[in-house]
């Protein structure tokens, strides 16, 4: 395994890869730090979360600037997405215990109470374009439930996920709680037949989600499923404008748009597109690509050379069907993986740029009549992620992200964004369970009732 480093196409690192040998023995240390690990108290499980917070936030440019050299996202972005691991490993190392404190029903009985007790080992399988935020937002609440992980990371961010386990070890949390394991994707389902492992999440494309979810529901094992999505973001008659081009531009560039919460859909009323475009393209172009390490840069290459090149032919395939591209659309020559910020429009269903997810720095807008169209349209899709509305009539925005709008959240006259203290995931092929909040940690916990005659 190596990894290369996608500004400029050079090599990184060679890893050597586990063998289905050390893998086992992996799998078996981690079963017995469960077994001790789950003892611990929460005052204590808290005060190393805390540690691990305080160790993410030491180390936070040397780590901004690993995923910068691993996957090219922007040093800044890359500082603020550890910012936001250490505000997870906070907020349930302040919340975690009354998230999972005893509740007591009234029943016949002279004592009945719910009490929530950790799985085990639980593995982890995620992607390369959030490689610490997207493992923390598992880790920190399974940490604190009293669980045990095992992270396999995307092939490109093996430095990423090792790190890791030394902010653990540096924060004092004891040997074995957290591991990754460096296997080939095709080692997964050997992982997940371990009877030792009791449960997987996954973040990732829906076909792989559904490989998983597939064994781990032949096995009778617990599963939670975050995967991809195409957002709908409806642009109002009556939408700040101004507001509503910046934030969707935001959205569709951040991480040079490889993300699965990012503004995909673009869906305008028809008396406000041209005033919308106008801006949105304005705002889209004005982005600063270039060497992620550079403070100034806001937009990075994508991950892989492959990865654009898909993109490029989803692009290009939706033009030869009839879509207009009015910004960028062009591949510059060179070893890097760099895709320009571009706009589709006449985006029509049929259309890649409509059917499936564009995960690059590629919007699709899509012109309707009227408040019934752009809520059909924005239905009209297999996935079911995150989805924002941009109108000042909020209590017509209140009643369509309540419900109306399939989507695991909608956000109102802003961008979506994943948080500690909100649960996330979706509905349809974007998948299903809750990571994060009070529900995201009790994803992996037995839900145990005790009745006392």
């Amino acid at each position: 395994m190596h990894t290369t480093n996608p500004y400029n196409g050079k090599l990184v690192k060679e890893y050597t890869l586990h063998t289905a040998e050390e893998v086992t023995y992996k799998i078996h240390n981690a079963q017995k730090a469960f077994e001790t690990w789950r003892t611990v108290g929460f005052d204590q499980r808290a005060d190393l979360l805390k540690k691990l917070a305080e160790a993410l936030t030491t180390r936070k440019t040397e780590l901004a600037q690993l995923m910068a050299e691993e996957m090219g996202k922007p040093i800044t972005a890359g500082s603020a997405e550890i910012e936001k691991c250490a505000k997870a490993c906070i907020y349930y190392a302040e919340h975690g215990a009354e998230f999972l404190k005893d509740e007591v029903v009234k029943t016949d009985a002279s004592n009945s109470y719910i009490t929530f007790q950790p799985l085990g080992v639980v593995l982890a399988v995620m992607p390369w374009n959030f490689p610490f935020w997207q493992t923390f937002r598992f880790l920190a609440p399974g940490l604190m439930a009293g669980n045990v992980a095992l992270l396999k990371h995307a092939s490109n961010v093996p430095g990423c996920a090792l790190i890791i386990e030394d902010l653990l070890r540096e924060a004092g949390f004891p040997e074995h709680v957290f591991q990754t394991l460096l296997v080939s994707s095709d080692s997964i389902e050997s992982v997940i037949a371990n009877p030792l492992v009791k449960a997987v999440t996954i973040t990732g494309s829906t076909e792989a989600g559904m490989k998983v979810a597939g064994q781990a529901a032949s096995l009778i094992k617990k599963a939670v499923l975050e995967l991809g999505g195409s957002d709908p973001y409806i642009i109002f008659e009556d939408a700040d404008l101004e507001l509503a081009a910046s934030k969707c531009a935001e959205s569709r560039l951040i991480n040079s748009g490889q993300s699965c919460i990012a503004a995909k859909r673009f869906i305008v009323l028809e008396e406000v597109a041209d005033q919308f475009i106008a801006l949105f393209k304005e705002k889209m172009a004005s982005q600063l690509s270039g060497d992620p390490m550079l403070p100034d840069t806001t937009m990075g290459p994508m991950a892989k050379t492959s990865l654009r090149d898909e993109l490029h032919q989803q692009v290009l395939k939706s033009i030869e069907m009839g879509a207009k591209c009015i910004l960028g659309g062009k591949v510059e020559a060179g070893e890097h993986a760099f895709y320009p910020a571009t706009i589709l429009m006449d985006v029509t269903k049929g259309m890649p740029a409509y059917d499936e997810e564009l995960f690059g720095p590629v919007a699709s807008v899509i012109v309707v009549k009227d408040e019934d169209e752009a809520i059909r349209v924005a239905n009209d899709s297999s996935f079911g992620l995150g989805s924002a509305l941009f109108t000042t009539d909020l209590d017509r925005a209140n009643h369509i992200a309540s419900m109306q709008i399939e989507a695991g959240c909608c956000f109102i006259n802003d961008f979506v964004r994943s948080s500690p203290d909100l649960p996330f995931g979706g509905i349809k092929q974007s998948g299903y369970g809750r990571e994060l909040g009070a529900y995201g940690i009790k994803e992996f916990v037995n839900i145990k009732s005790v009745y006392v005659a």
